[in-house]
C-alpha cells in the first residue's frame, strides 16, 4: 500500500473503533452515506456490511485502481459509488445526495474546512461522525465551559458530542497527536430564520476580535468597522445586554450558543 505523509493519511486499523465509529454515526441500511476519504477502505468496509449505499470520496490518484479492484463487487452492484476527487474543490450539489450522513476519518490539516463546508452548505447532511484530533474535538464541544470562534460556528448548525477517545496506537504511520470520535447531530439551519448567517458571523467575530477585552468594549469598536449596523452605538449595544441578561462584564467566551443568537436578534430588530 502507497501512502502519502503529504496528504495527512493515517490510517485507522482498529477493528473495535471503526466498529464504534460506525455505531456512533447510527449507519442502517436505509441511509446513504458520505465518507470523505477513502484510505485502504477499511472504514468503507465496515460501513458496506450495513447494507447502507456509500458515496465514498478519495484524492489520492494512486490508491484509486486499488479500491476499484478491492470493492469491484460493491462499485457493480451500485451500493459503492467511489470518486476521485478533493472533496475540498467539489460542489457538494454534483454528488446527487440529499439526505445522507458524513462518516469519515479526515486529514487532521483540513479538519475545520471539511466542517465548515458541510455545515455551510445547501445540501447539508442530517449528521457528521468525525474521527479527529482529540484537542480540536474538546475545543469544538468547549470541554473547559470557555467557547470559541470554532466552538460556537459549529454550535450554530448542530450539536456536537464526543463519543470515545481514540489513541495513537489504532493508527499507522502512528500520528504525534491524540483522537477522539465526534459526531455533530441535529444539523440544520433552523436558526438563522430570523437572522443571516452573514450577520451573526459577523457579530461572532467582532466579538472574538480581541480575547482579551470584554465583549462590549470588542462590540463597540468591531461592529462599526463591519458595518453591519451604523446605529448599534455603544448605548444600544449596552441596552441589548441587558433585556438579553448578559452581564457588561462578559468575554465573548462565556456566552452560551443561545445567548449569541438571543443578542443578534436583538440587535437585528433595534435596525
Amino acid at each position: 500500500m502507497i501512502k502519502k505523509k503529504s496528504l495527512g493519511q493515517h490510517f485507522l486499523h482498529s477493528s473495535k473503533i471503526i466498529g464504534d465509529i460506525v455505531s456512533a454515526g447510527k449507519v442502517e441500511k436505509k441511509d446513504t452515506i458520505l465518507e470523505i476519504g477513502t484510505g485502504e477502505g477499511t472504514l468503507t468496509s465496515v460501513l458496506l456490511e450495513t447494507g447502507a449505499k456509500v458515496v465514498s470520496v478519495e484524492k489520492d490518484d494512486q490508491l484509486i485502481p486499488i479500491l476499484q479492484e478491492k470493492f469491484k463487487k460493491e462499485i457493480n452492484s451500485k451500493q459503492l459509488t467511489l470518486v476521485h476527487a478533493d472533496i475540498l474543490n467539489m460542489n457538494l450539489l454534483t454528488l446527487r445526495v440529499s439526505k445522507y450522513k458524513v462518516v469519515a476519518n479526515i486529514p487532521y490539516y483540513i479538519t475545520g474546512q471539511i466542517i465548515r463546508k458541510f455545515l455551510d452548505t445547501k445540501n447539508q447532511p442530517q449528521s457528521m461522525t468525525l474521527l479527529v484530533q482529540k484537542e480540536v474535538a474538546e475545543r469544538i464541544v468547549a470541554k473547559n465551559k470557555k467557547e470559541s470562534l470554532l466552538s460556537l460556528s459549529v454550535k450554530a448548525y448542530g450539536q456536537p458530542r464526543i463519543v470515545r477517545a481514540v489513541g495513537r496506537g489504532a493508527f499507522s504511520p502512528q500520528p504525534n497527536v491524540d483522537s477522539a470520535v465526534l459526531i455533530i447531530e441535529n444539523i440544520s439551519k433552523a436558526n438563522f430564520k430570523k437572522i443571516t448567517e452573514k450577520n451573526f458571523f459577523e457579530v461572532l467575530h467582532a466579538g472574538f476580535a480581541h480575547k482579551r477585552k470584554q465583549f462590549l468594549a470588542n462590540l463597540n469598536k468591531d461592529l462599526l468597522t463591519l458595518r453591519v449596523s451604523k446605529s448599534w452605538k455603544k448605548d444600544v449595544l449596552i441596552k441589548a445586554f441587558k433585556n438579553c441578561g448578559i452581564d457588561l462584564r462578559a468575554r465573548a467566551e462565556d456566552l452560551s450558543i443561545e445567548k449569541w443568537f438571543k443578542l443578534c436578534g436583538h440587535l437585528i430588530s433595534t435596525e
